[in-house]
């Protein structure tokens, strides 16, 4: 096994040295200024908790894994590729922004059932323009870091896109056009006459959702489950990231971080292609 250690400042010699000693490394090798690949490690339970400890993320990946071995990518949109919660963003627009976001949080947590909750945030926002939608859009939604260097990794190598996202087409199929993704699935909300009625059209893409686009589009790719990874931050994408070879929790709940194979809890979204080796 390899160890990749990385982090958003430039990682002392000492505390490299150490990780080293501990996981009994063979070679040690810098990938980038703030980021590093100890090869022929034996894992070591102490060291997740000395990174975390740090702010450096660790992850152990197999001897000659490459990033060109996967196929497909699919990832959450909401606290994922992008910053915000777009319903909590919305919702600021009808003044209503405390108690969706409570609703929100709570099922991420997995505390509620996400088609619930979905119904339950989206009849608060009846009577809504659809304006406010674009202002969402245009105002406030923000890529995270890293996104485009690590979309344009996976586009290196081959690798397809896909967003499947609990929340809403408006905003991932502008986000498909405007990245370049090659896939993308959301939940549609009813506008009549220029409003929002409160109702979501159509099957819920929940939990089990993003697992059956994610399972689908792998056999329509004809990829092995090993050839995909998936990447999320709540308890939504725990299904969906269990049919994935690599799963990747990004800045995510503890429940996500428990289940993952690997974990991204300081450094941007380009800390997943920094993991495989890309020669």
């Amino acid at each position: 096994m390899n160890l990749i250690l990385q982090a958003l400042h430039a990682i002392p010699a000492v505390q490299v040295e150490h990780i080293a000693t501990l996981a009994s490394a063979q070679r040690i090798e810098q990938i980038t200024p703030h980021a590093f690949r100890l090869r022929g490690v034996e894992p070591h339970e102490i060291i997740g908790a000395y990174c975390y400890e740090h702010q450096i993320d660790c992850g152990y990946v197999p001897e000659g894994k490459h990033l060109g071995d996967f196929g497909l990518l699919v990832m959450d949109m909401d606290s994922t590729l992008i910053s915000i919660e777009c319903i909590d963003e919305i919702a600021d627009m009808q003044g209503i922004k405390p108690q969706v976001a409570e609703i929100t949080e709570a099922a991420m947590r997995g505390e509620i059932d996400f088609s619930e909750s979905l119904r339950r945030r989206v009849a608060l926002l009846q009577g809504l323009d659809e304006s406010a939608l674009q202002r969402v859009y245009e105002e406030r939604l923000q890529l995270n870091p890293g996104a485009e260097n690590m979309l344009a990794a996976m586009k290196q190598h081959g690798i397809k896109t896909m967003l499947v996202s609990g929340g809403f087409v408006f905003f991932t199929e502008r986000l498909k056009a405007r990245l370049g993704l090659d896939y993308a699935h959301a939940n549609t909300l009813e506008i009549v006459n220029g409003k929002l009625t409160g109702k979501v059209l159509g099957d819920i893409v929940d939990a089990q959702g993003k697992a059956d686009w994610l399972n689908r589009v792998r056999e329509e790719l004809g990829l092995s489950r090993e050839q995909v990874i998936a990447m999320g931050d709540g308890a939504n994408d725990l299904k969906m990231m269990a049919q994935a070879g690599v799963s990747m929790a990004y800045h995510a709940k503890p429940v996500v971080r428990a289940q993952a194979s690997h974990a991204l809890n300081f450094v941007g979204l380009d800390g997943l292609s920094t993991l495989f080796e890309q020669a």
